[in-house]
């Protein structure tokens, strides 16, 4: 019998293709299935791995044929919570991709159905894993209290990126859908408690439903005085001006990405994590007010491509399996990303400040 683990993979857009293609070089993995509301993405994802693996186009016969050990859900975030749960209660370990959930109710069930049934769930949260992010976050930790920390990823879009970008706001707006990502990076600079939340958004489209936005920003206050404020805004209309600002600024000076790449201004998926290099700007002065220590660039250039960094996500589950890891904490964290990007949906919505 192999030891390799069963996996079916669920979406094969984007990320169900990076992430695929982890599963099909890494050993320890092996593909059971490909499943995708479209035949041409999971044809055109299978041929591109040399053909031969099973297709499906539902996710329930997937899931009961293919009795996978390890389900990795890359679909719309409306199906999340439905793959998630359904797996676990299969037998399945579960890769699933950021947002957890639409709601922070269904994000605590997926959360108490892994504890009850003693199975890894691994959430998509790519930046915990990527390097440059890593060394971004440690020396934003040195810099002292309070942090003030700023973030945007603006993506002009168009053509089939641009319809992306509307299938993703029939769920949830730009700063739900990226900000949960940010907002995690923010929780780990400050290691404080998230108190307050408020938004401000647009409607710049008459392509999107009345109820939605696609250009918000939200600001988080934490206990330690710290704050932050992410940005994003999606479609043809938006600026290629302050698309992609990464800055943290402490009492002991600031960090920021540098470097990083234009790509095509859309949906460049690379582009959304690369950094190039970091620039850390040191505070400290003598007596006549001059700096002490010139500004130290740290080149970051040799970082993983998005593929790379999707194969260290499958190395994470892979060791939370192989070594049986609490991941008690990780989906805590998910769970508190999730609640604090509602929490801005709501005030862009009320137009009150949320108290967390």
């Amino acid at each position: 019998m192999s030891d390799k683990l069963r996996v079916l993979v669920a979406g094969c857009g984007n990320m169900g293709a990076s992430h695929a293609r982890a599963y099909h070089k890494l050993e320890d993995f092996e593909i059971v299935g490909l499943v995708s509301r479209t035949a041409e993405s999971r044809e055109k994802l299978n041929e591109e791995l040399g053909g031969g693996y099973p297709c499906y186009a539902d996710f329930d016969e997937a899931l009961a044929l293919a009795k996978p050990d390890v389900v990795s859900v890359n679909t719309y975030a409306e199906t999340h919570v439905d793959y998630t749960l359904k797996s676990l209660k299969a037998g399945a370990h579960v890769f699933v991709e950021k947002p957890l959930a639409i709601t922070v109710e269904e994000a605590q069930s997926v959360a108490d159905m892994a504890k009850a049934v003693n199975k890894k769930v691994v959430v998509g949260y790519i930046l915990r894993v990527h390097p440059a992010w890593a060394k971004f976050v440690e020396i934003a930790q040195g810099l002292g209290k309070p942090l003030v920390m700023r973030m945007n990823l603006n993506q002009q879009s168009n053509g089939k990126h641009w319809q992306t970008h509307k299938n993703l706001m029939n769920t949830m707006s730009p700063i739900v859908d990226c900000g949960v990502h940010y907002v995690d990076v923010m929780c780990m600079m400050t290691r404080a408690k998230p108190i307050r939340v408020s938004a401000i958004g647009a409607r710049l489209t008459d392509e999107i439903k009345p109820t939605m936005y696609n250009y918000g920003q939200l600001q988080v206050t934490f206990d330690d005085g710290s704050v932050g404020w992410y940005e994003a805004g999606w479609g043809p209309m938006m600026s290629e001006v302050a698309y992609f600002v990464k800055d943290v600024i402490g009492p002991k000076g600031g960090v920021n990405i540098v470097d990083a790449p234009k790509g095509d201004g859309s949906q460049d998926i690379d582009g959304h994590s690369k950094t190039g290099s970091l620039k850390v700007h040191y505070a400290a002065t003598n007596d006549k007010g001059e700096y002490v220590k010139p500004d130290q660039i740290v080149d970051t250039s040799s970082e993983p491509d998005h593929d790379g960094l999707c194969e260290l996500e499958q190395l994470y589950l892979l060791k939370a399996i192989k070594e049986d890891l609490d991941l008690t904490d990780h989906l805590n964290d998910a769970v508190n990303s999730l609640r604090i990007v509602l929490a801005a949906d709501e005030s862009f919505k009320t137009g009150k400040t949320v108290e967390l």
